[in-house]
């Protein structure tokens, strides 16, 4: 007969940041839930690792909008329940040109939302934070909803609640098959496990799980390059410290964004990234030479906007974007087996969802109405990339 520890209402495969709230809400609703993670906990192999994430209200998109109010509620319920710091406030600026439909997309939304905020012209924006320099015809929009997620504590804390939930993790176990049905069985490098409900939220390895379940969904892997940056010697006293989050649109003539976060991480460091990567084996990320595209559009920035900074990173890091062709997530059943739920292609912008994300997953993992609307985030979009589905066991 099936050992009484192998046997579980619902198995969550990825014990990302996504991974961990879905299994903490099945957790909060009585489910007895396996977490299940590939890698030993921590690690710095996927996306979700790192001391800082950006959390904002502004976004040209209603329907991210529209997740933002719970998400912020349910990480103040997590800082609660944990008696952990999670989050910092701290504004954040939407840099771009007056006459950039993207720029401007954003400046639409938070009003139609009624985001909290400001526009700021060069001048303003050089008397409050000077450390910044727009260029000709760039402006500011501030957020006054953002803020900073402490990331690596925000991940311990969730699964330190999971466990305290009654919930089990197994981390250092490679997930090797799915054999979908009525019960579903996961098999691992260590044996194998059953569960009525299955949440695959394996980052950069989603498809290496659902291909032999007859799906292949359109994700890239791309390696992020992730800088910190010193203060120029002489620089003003404090000019660090003044420096806010920002969102570079299409700065520089850069066809993606930049952003950067204010001093924490490193202390006197300020972190700058592109927005996007290099295509990448997420088994092989450190490939040689990888960064250099991107560390080259990271110094042309940096010594434009933010000239008080050194021209070379003090210290460089790598992160894990997992990107879809439109950059919104996978938040969707399985077509064929609607006992799996899938979360993926967070396309470097999901952390700060994440509590709601896991509760979306839960759901829909347990046969229930989405508490959202997810056309936006639905599998059938990409319908020319699903294969025949699998014969389901007899």
């Amino acid at each position: 007969c099936q050992h009484p520890g192998r046997f579980y209402d619902a198995i969550v495969v990825g014990a990302g940041i996504q991974g961990t709230f879905a299994a903490y809400h099945l957790a909060k609703r009585g489910q007895k839930t396996l977490l299940l993670e590939q890698f030993p906990l921590p690690h710095t192999r996927g996306s979700s690792h790192g001391q800082s994430r950006i959390i904002r209200t502004a976004y040209p998109q209603d329907y991210y909008t529209a997740m933002l109010g719970e998400a912020y509620r349910l990480w103040a319920e997590l800082e609660e329940e944990a008696g952990t710091k999670l989050h910092r406030q701290t504004p954040m600026l939407v840099l771009g040109r007056k006459d950039n439909p993207a720029f401007q997309r954003f400046w639409d939304a938070m009003q139609r939302n009624h985001v909290p905020s400001e526009a700021l012209t060069a001048e303003s924006l050089a008397q409050r934070f000077p450390g910044i320099h727009l260029r000709g015809g760039e402006v500011a929009v501030c957020d006054h909803t953002a803020g900073i997620l402490f990331a690596d504590k925000a991940v311990k804390a969730g699964q330190d609640q999971f466990q305290r939930n009654g919930g089990t993790i197994r981390d250092g176990e490679k997930v090797h098959g799915i054999l979908p049905g009525a019960v579903i069985t996961v098999t691992t490098s260590q044996g194998q496990y059953r569960a009525k409900h299955l949440v695959v939220t394996a980052g950069a390895w989603a498809n290496r799980l659902l291909a032999p379940l007859g799906l292949h969904l359109p994700l890239q892997p791309l390696r992020i390059t992730v800088c910190y940056w010193r203060a120029k010697a002489g620089s003003p006293p404090g000019l660090l410290e003044k420096l806010p989050c920002f969102l570079g649109i299409n700065l520089n003539g850069e066809k993606r964004d930049l952003y950067g976060l204010p001093a924490g991480e490193y202390p006197g460091l300020v972190k700058v990234c592109y927005h996007y990567g290099t295509p990448v084996d997420p088994d092989h990320p450190d490939q040689p030479g990888s960064s250099a595209p991107d560390l080259r559009i990271l110094q042309d920035f940096v010594s434009k906007y933010l000239p008080g900074l050194e021209p070379e990173p003090a210290v460089q890091e790598r992160c894990m974007y997992t990107n879809t062709p439109d950059e919104d997530f996978v938040l969707d059943r399985h077509p064929h087996f609607r006992n799996i739920a899938i979360g993926a292609g967070f396309s470097g912008h999901g952390f700060k969802f994440a509590p709601v994300v896991g509760k979306i997953l839960c759901e829909l993992s347990l046969g229930e109405e989405p508490s959202y609307d997810l056309v936006p985030f639905q599998i059938s979009r990409f319908s020319s990339q699903l294969k025949a589905p699998c014969k389901p066991p007899n």
